[in-house]
């Protein structure tokens, strides 16, 4: 559309006057009643001054683009309010206008950043037209030098003529939270958001949490987890991430893991050949380190010879060994050499050493994890290596369901979030900046607010995913997480969210949360958050000058978040 061509102040949308002015809004006298009236010009619609329709302000310096937020009539004229008055004589109504945005009196498409000016006492209103609301919303996000190219994701609630076409950078540039309460169409605009992303040529993985997006998507790669066809391999875990399941106590289960581990890594590196040092060695035997009446010091050089290894932070060592390693490490300590076995502390690591089996010996966790296999080729993280890289040019989905992966011990929140570790690792080798990630995590309350705190066991939060949304938007990692529960979502996380996509909230505390985590996001505009129908969203953000209120279209491949119905016959 030619900016030059727009006239949005013509007599013939002509509503009223500013007659006061105010730091939150603007008030407007319409000089008659029918003035607020719905017409039709050049063949197009116009629903007049409604309740959350779009006007235009004519200012001294520039233009300013709000919404009617309310209509009310003088104290004097209710009085005589009756269906005959309202065919016969003409009222004056007032009302409040939200001031969105301000733009250029000579290039309207031109929008200013920030508020510096307001409009003046008896400045004109107009109805705003349809095209100007929707060339101001595919600009959104756009640099100078951008092409206009909006993704068309479904139309204005106070107009439906009106559709709302945007550009992605704008969504997922500053990473993007879909909140809202089941039914509000969350699951179908994550759908919907997934879809255009495939249709411009992005890259996206998909976190599916319940197996909902099942869907026939194009170019799209599907994984399952927990059922043995991909798994994670525990070597590519933390040992934070061990932790997190084990639960050691800290003050004697933590020190035995910990040396366990490092014998364990020793081990490997060592290739099971023994540790000798000046004459002195240490056995390993069928894969275990034996101290028991040793001399320490072949122990210690190999460890310093090697400590970046072994203090890698990685559980790449034979977990199959770890229990059996933990009671070897249950040894008296006399300074320069071990001694024999301590009965005390094998009877304080039994717990541990139960758990450790456990771990290893579950069916579920090892078709995730893959404790008692070895690393193949059908490991995840090669599965993400595959499709991050350049030369895959099929697909532009890579959905990883977890539909079937297990609740217990804490396994689906150490999953998700090794995943994002080993994501937010290669963000930082700088292998996204040329072809950025868009990560999408359905029922992110479930994974990014996790640790483990009781009186056993403190460790570090699975945080993650706050890293990523603190730092990764630089390097072309983005993140598009979706929750009922924004209050369940860390602060930190929450409030590094540039774009909102917000259904219908009705909890204090979830509404307190958004409120909190988005600046735009005035009072006016939160109000609708209770009353906002099926599919309709306010989407606002860093990138949005004025948040939207629309309905999302249905996606061409509908989510299966249906709820079972119950029988209402016998």
């Amino acid at each position: 559309m030619d900016s030059q061509k727009i006239n949005p102040f013509r007599h013939e949308y002509f509503l009223g006057y500013i007659n006061q002015v105010l730091p939150q809004f603007v008030k407007v006298h319409f000089p008659s009643s029918v003035l607020l009236n719905g017409f039709t010009h050049f063949g197009k619609e116009f629903n007049g001054g409604l309740v959350g329709n779009f006007v235009v302000i004519e200012g001294s310096a520039c233009g300013f683009l709000g919404r009617i937020t309310e209509l009310t009539l003088p104290e004097s004229e209710r009085l005589s309010l009756s269906e005959k008055a309202f065919q016969t004589r003409d009222f004056h109504p007032s009302g409040k206008i939200e001031i969105l945005l301000s733009f250029d009196l000579y290039n309207p498409l031109t929008v200013k950043k920030g508020l510096t000016s307001y409009p003046n006492i008896g400045a004109k209103v107009f109805v705003s037209s349809g095209d100007l609301v929707q060339e101001y919303m595919s600009r959104f996000g756009m640099k100078t030098n951008d092409t206009v190219n909006g993704v068309s994701l479904g139309h204005l609630v106070s107009d439906p003529s009106i559709d709302v076409k945007i550009n992605l950078q704008s969504i997922f540039g500053r990473h993007c939270a879909v909140v809202g309460t089941t039914g509000g169409g969350k699951s179908f605009t994550v759908s919907k958001l997934v879809e255009a992303l495939i249709k411009t040529g992005n890259k996206g993985i998909l976190i599916d949490a319940t197996g909902e997006y099942d869907g026939n998507y194009e170019r799209t790669k599907n994984v399952n987890i927990g059922d043995g066809q991909a798994i994670f391999h525990y070597s590519q875990l933390t040992i934070d991430d061990l932790f997190f399941m084990l639960k050691p106590s800290p003050r004697t289960q933590t020190p035995k893991l910990m040396e366990a581990i490092r014998s364990l890594k020793m081990v490997r590196i060592s290739n099971g050949k023994d540790l000798k040092y000046d004459g002195k060695q240490i056995p390993i035997d069928s894969g275990l380190v034996k101290k028991n009446g040793c001399d320490k010091r072949p122990y210690e050089v190999f460890y310093y010879k090697n400590i970046s290894k072994i203090e890698d932070g990685l559980a790449d060592f034979d977990f199959t060994k770890l229990a059996k390693q933990i009671t070897e490490e249950c040894i008296f300590d006399n300074g320069t050499t071990w001694g024999g076995t301590s009965t005390n502390d094998v009877s304080y690591c039994v717990s541990l050493i139960s758990r450790v089996n456990n771990l290893g010996n579950t069916p579920e966790l090892n078709q995730v994890f893959g404790f008692q296999e070895e690393k193949s080729e059908n490991d995840i993280t090669d599965l993400i290596n595959d499709f991050v890289s350049a030369d895959n040019v099929d697909e532009s989905l890579l959905r990883l369901n977890l539909k079937n992966v297990k609740y217990d011990f804490q396994v689906r929140e150490t999953l998700v979030n090794a995943i994002g570790k080993y994501l937010l690792n290669k963000a930082r080798a700088g292998e996204f900046e040329k072809s950025p990630i868009v990560v999408l995590i359905d029922e992110a309350h479930q994974f990014l607010n996790k640790s483990i705190k009781d009186e056993y066991f403190e460790t570090k939060p699975l945080d993650s995913f706050d890293s990523i949304a603190k730092e990764c938007r630089k390097y072309g990692l983005f993140l598009c997480i979706a929750t009922q529960m924004p209050r369940d979502i860390p602060r930190g996380t929450l409030s590094q969210m540039g774009t909102f996509i917000v259904h219908r909230l009705i909890n204090f505390n979830d509404k307190e949360a958004i409120s909190n985590a988005c600046s735009t996001a005035n009072k006016n505009t939160l109000d609708f958050l209770p009353i906002l129908g099926e599919g309709e969203a306010i989407v606002t953000g860093v990138d949005f000058p004025m948040p939207i209120i629309m309905k999302f279209e249905k996606p061409e491949e509908e989510p299966s978040s249906e709820t079972p119905r119950l029988k209402l016959n016998r």
